[in-house]
Order: structure tokens, then sequence, then C-alpha cells
């Protein structure tokens, strides 16, 4: 596991940006195309917004990305709370990426219909009828541990022979669509964007070993990288090395 500490969240988009860029450049180069997986939250906004910008809006050949979702609220695209429409406003309407290649959830629907729809999206697209296999996955951290839509004691924690799951998550009273641990845990690359003094305690614990079984710390790539970029304040409460 790698950890950077930025020392502001002004600091941490830059990097998380410059990271993405570097990934694309990567895949592209080896494979053809770069497979990406985007998360929710207010987080990664901040480094959609960078993406969106010079040099990445010009500088990353965005036609040869492929864009998902980790997961997904179960509400319409135009939603205020959907992720999808999120990362629409930061960054999609902003660069040269074919339609084609963005591939949301569809929260509008039932949802596990949805999700049955975006597994065979997923198998279409990677052509296998495993697990598939991004090149990177980004990743959010909530102050109860989870990560996606992959909530503490949640039915979907126990789903392992699917890639993507609807989970009812009874402390929101409200559906959510998820990636699954297998398949986060198949990527190449995966990075958690973690800013915020709200997240100290969370992080602290999870950088610890032992303790609860949180959702967050059941992430780790079976033959990939993990990454944690995070903010001085949410680092706050870590040793220093």
């Amino acid at each position: 596991m790698q950890r950077k500490i930025y020392a502001a969240p002004q600091q941490l988009a830059a990097a998380a940006a410059a990271l993405v860029a570097e990934c694309a450049a990567d895949a592209i180069a080896a494979r053809g195309r770069f497979d990406l997986a985007l998360s929710g939250g207010s987080t990664p906004l901040s480094a959609f917004a960078q993406l969106a910008a010079p040099p990445y809006q010009e500088g990353i050949d965005w036609a040869r990305v492929y864009i998902f979702w980790s997961d997904e609220r179960c509400v319409p695209a135009t939603h205020p709370d959907s992720n999808y429409g999120a990362a629409k406003t930061a960054l999609l309407d902003h660069v040269a990426i074919p339609s084609g290649n963005v591939h949301r959830m569809r929260g509008e629907l039932v949802p596990a219909q949805a999700a049955e729809e975006y597994q065979q999206e997923l198998q279409t697209h990677f052509a296998t009828p495993a697990f598939p296999v991004f090149d990177l996955i980004l990743l959010g951290l909530g102050t109860d541990g989870h990560t996606a839509s992959l909530f503490p004691g949640s039915a979907a924690l126990r789903t392992g022979e699917v890639p993507v799951t609807e989970n009812y998550v009874a402390s929101l009273e409200s559906w959510r669509l998820t990636f699954t641990l297998p398949l986060i845990n198949a990527a190449r690359r995966v990075v958690f964007l973690v800013s915020g003094a709200g997240k100290a305690s969370i992080v602290q614990e999870i950088m610890q070993p032992g303790g609860r079984p949180l959702p967050a710390k059941a992430v780790n790539p079976h033959s990939g990288g993990l990454t944690w970029l995070l903010d001085a304040e949410a680092a706050s409460l870590l040793p220093v090395e």
C-alpha cells in the first residue's frame, strides 16, 4: 500500500488528476484503451474539475478512455444526488470523450434490473464472463468506513459471485448500486481519495492493524496496486513516517 499526504485539498486534487493522466497514458500505450471507474462524493469532484481543464483536457486521449462508476444512487441521471450527473457536470461535459465510452449505472431502474444490466454491460465491454480488470478504480471513504456503496454490515459485502449488485442501505433508507469487493480487488490499481478532518478518525482506524472489519479495509487488490491520497486534515491522526 502506498500512502501520500498533501497539505491542502487543492494539492490532493491536483495529484489525483496527474495520477489519472499517468494511468491513462500507460494503459493506452500497453492495451490501446483506459478503463476507469469513477467514485461519487465531494473529494473526487475537485480532481474531475482539474481533469476538465488544461493540460489534461487536451493532453489525455479521451477517445480511448472508457468510464464506468463504482457505485450509484438509485435516482435518475438528472437528480442532484446522481454520481453520474455530478461527474458529467464537472468533467464529461468539458472533454472530447465519445458518448459511447461513458457507461453510467441506470439508477432510475428497479435496483435489481439496473445491477443486472450493468453486469451485462461490463461483460460486453471487457469480453469476459469473469470479473473484469479495470486499469484504475477511484474510491472515496465514508466516516463509517464504507467505500463505493459497500456499507458496514450490508448484504453487498457478502456478495462474491457477481461484479455489481443492488444494496439496500438501512441507515439511509435507500437503495444503491455498487461494485462488489471481488471486482474492486481485481483492478490493476485502486486509489482512495480522502480529505477533511471529519475523516481523520476512520482513516486512523483503517490504517491500524486489527479492529473492526470495515469495508474499506477489505480493499486489497490481489494483483494490483493500492494507493491512498490524503490531505493533511484527513491524515492528522496518523503517526508521522
